[in-house]
């Protein structure tokens, strides 16, 4: 996927082109309510191969890759069977949104899937090895997960209650070198919560897709709240859960020994499980949260395929069948997702797919055609998609910090024919000391590998400083 990218020289989606924009400086944060983690490993690969579509694919699928390949070697190192790990690793293969939509969207729940799974190994390296070294690791995986995505708080919590609530990793936290992990987590992130709390407004950009409802009807407001939870654990976890269910019922005449207690690392699992979700409720009820998206129960799920394949491990022939079938199933998902991903990354939902297949080229020497341009503000992250054709080009958006000092003359305005506001652009515009030019400028931008309109009309004006009396 990341070299049929690169050769036949599309664009990207909104995900990526947000990066895009970002990662043109190293900062602390970003904005977008995001953590920086993410852009910083884009700006890292960048810097290697160059500002292209195959340093974002890098970033994407190493990610993917690190996240699988961690559960495997988390489920190893507990003591468990290869075809147990395997059925770990490839039982999140059947999770859609790790699958399917993590393939030609998302940025930073990639991340956050890859770290909250590393974080989970650097559990089990503490119980085992109990050295500074492991403690050490434990303290970068914590932070890295938290400079994801501020979502993984839950999975946070949820794991190290459930590790407190066993004596073989209780024994580990309490132990003085925990203090290390600790030190090591709050240093690593240290200078994105100072940048956060100095800019508490990029920060809570997001802020309402938790809105509830309002006028104060507090059962109301529950009641959605619990029927959204629900939707979104079905839509995340439905999947996944119907494939282990009906993998386990077409080996149910394998034979089975008698049921056997849980270990400490399946207790460990369910546990963290069962807290992340108890936290989630608190959370919806408490924050009166009534809007969810799927991907937002990743924390929450990362460790039920690993405590299912746990468990079949005890089922002598009968669960190893069942985990023989969830390989097959994962890796043969993979493999047929790659092609319909594809398509949906040229042909997505909504005209996203027309966001791909505009010929940036031909954009950006219509942009230039009356000169050089130093930075191009638009009304979405789309336009992000300019710097594969000049890495050293300013995109900012409304979501963008400190726009005004951004700004690097001359200076143009694009706008395309979709349905994004834009009222906000002209306020940060206006705030910033700019004007729009009278004469706004309309051009057709050809769209690549064909397709209907096989143009699309994007509106170009030149921005003025306004001059100081």
């Amino acid at each position: 996927m990341a070299l049929l990218s690169h050769v036949v020289g599309t664009g990207v989606g909104v995900d990526d082109a947000e990066q895009l924009m970002a990662m043109r400086f190293l900062a602390a944060g970003y904005g977008s309510s995001q953590p920086p983690l993410y852009t910083w490993l884009g700006i890292l690969t960048a810097s290697l191969v160059g500002t292209d579509i195959l340093a974002l694919k890098i970033v994407k699928y190493a990610l993917l890759a690190g996240g699988l390949i961690a559960s495997f070697a988390a489920v190893r190192r507990f003591g468990y069977s290869n075809r147990a790990a395997a059925a770990a690793m490839f039982g999140l293969l059947l999770f859609p949104q790790i699958v399917w939509e993590m393939q030609h969207a998302l940025t930073h729940s990639i991340a956050v899937f890859c770290f909250s799974s590393l974080l989970l190994l650097a559990v089990v390296e503490v119980q085992k090895r109990r050295s500074t070294a492991a403690y050490v690791l434990l303290g970068l995986a914590t932070a890295a997960a938290t400079l994801s995505k501020y979502n993984v708080v839950i999975f946070l919590a949820a794991l190290f209650l459930a590790a407190l609530s066993l004596r073989e990793t209780r024994e580990a936290i309490f132990d003085r070198r925990f203090l290390i992990s600790v030190a090591v987590a709050i240093l690593a992130c240290l200078p994105t919560f100072y940048w956060s709390l100095t800019h508490l407004g990029d920060l809570l950009a997001h802020g309402g897709s938790f809105d509830g409802v309002e006028g104060g009807r507090a059962a109301e407001t529950a009641s959605l709240g619990i029927l959204g939870l629900g939707n979104a654990i079905l839509n995340f976890a439905g999947l996944p859960i119907s494939v282990f269910a009906l993998a386990f019922f077409l080996a149910r005449k394998e034979s089975a020994p008698p049921p056997v207690a849980a270990s400490w690392p399946e207790k460990l699992v369910w546990r963290a499980i069962a807290l992340a979700l108890l936290l989630t409720l608190v959370v919806v009820l408490v924050g009166g949260v009534t809007q969810f998206r799927d991907r937002w129960m990743l924390p929450v799920f990362v460790l039920l395929p690993v405590a299912l394949a746990m468990r079949l491990d005890a089922m002598g022939n009968r669960g190893r069948k069942t985990q023989g079938t969830i390989v097959f199933v994962g890796a043969a998902l993979a493999i047929l997702a790659l092609p319909a991903s594809w398509y949906m990354h040229l042909n997505g939902g909504n005209n996203r797919g027309r966001i791909v297949r505009m010929d940036y080229r031909s954009l950006y020497g219509q942009i230039t055609v009356d000169g050089p341009v130093g930075t191009v503000v638009s009304s979405w992250f789309w336009v992000g998609n300019l710097r594969l054709v000049d890495p050293d080009l300013v995109i900012l958006d409304d979501e963008i910090p400190d726009f005004s000092q951004s700004i690097r003359e001359p200076a143009v305005l694009v706008l395309a024919d979709d349905r994004e506001p834009v009222g906000v652009i002209f306020d940060r515009i206006a705030k910033a000391g700019y004007v729009m030019d009278t004469i706004h400028r309309r051009i057709d931008v050809p769209q690549l590998l064909g397709g209907t309109p096989r143009t699309r009309q994007v509106t170009i004006t030149r921005l003025h400083k306004i001059a100081v009396q």
